[in-house]
């Protein structure tokens, strides 16, 4: 049987996050301001043409696989980006000092914009915030370092939108937001997990210090919807 985590986004999209979920049986998808990802029951040509079918024009989508895929000559594939998934393996729940960290909400999302465009951890849009939990860290009144809740395949919370300004690295932002994310998750009896580019050495360094284990590689695919 396939575990939930070999397919994150579309067990998210049938599961924890459900009500966000646009498609048919076995081909989903986040709503448009949501976030831009889609999962397949699996991600074969069919479904794949599926997707294509029922999407809108100029869609954007990105879908995870565990192996290569060879995408419909339909869509243009404007990358692809090798990554590790990790899953949380520590054995207590962290008890970090939650003194400067602030929970974000809609008055913040043109301030999580700018860091996310600024740092590029991944697609934030103008109510990704609904996914949940997202908190910050401010100096001096700007929004220097953040991190949230992304995919929700049941029981595992994906963290993610993990970035820090490029003037305050070294000052052990992300770490602390991180404990304080994998802290909310444990006690709500949920499993933390998350994905990082593969040849991203600090941040993989920073998730084992933080209790991650590496679980499996994974191929985020980014495709475009085009007219023919």
């Amino acid at each position: 049987m396939e575990h939930v985590l070999d397919n994150p986004i579309y067990y998210a999209l049938t599961s924890g996050h459900n009500q966000f979920s646009k498609g048919i049986n076995e081909v989903k998808y986040y709503t448009e301001d949501i976030t831009v990802f889609a999962g397949l029951k699996d991600n074969s040509q069919a479904n794949l043409n599926t997707l294509y079918q029922i999407s809108q024009a100029e869609s954007l989508f990105v879908f995870f696989s565990k192996t290569p895929v060879e995408i419909p000559e339909k869509w243009n594939l404007l990358t692809h980006i090798n990554m590790f998934q990790l899953v949380f393996r520590g054995e207590e729940i962290p008890t970090p000092d939650a003194t400067g960290i602030t929970d974000l909400d809609l008055n913040h999302v043109n301030e999580m914009i700018d860091l996310v465009e600024l740092t590029k951890p991944g697609p934030f849009l103008s109510k990704t915030i609904e996914l949940s939990n997202y908190t910050g860290i401010f100096v001096d009144g700007k929004l220097a370092s953040m991190a949230g809740h992304r995919f929700f395949p049941s029981p595992y919370r994906e963290v993610s939108a993990v970035c820090t300004h490029p003037d305050h690295l070294g000052k052990g932002y992300s770490f602390k937001i991180l404990q304080e994310q994998i802290k909310r998750i444990l006690l709500r009896n949920e499993i933390p997990f998350l994905h990082v580019k593969n040849d991203n050495e600090a941040a993989i360094k920073l998730y084992q210090k933080l209790g991650f284990e590496i679980r499996t590689d994974m191929i985020a695919y980014v495709i475009k919807k085009e007219d023919l």
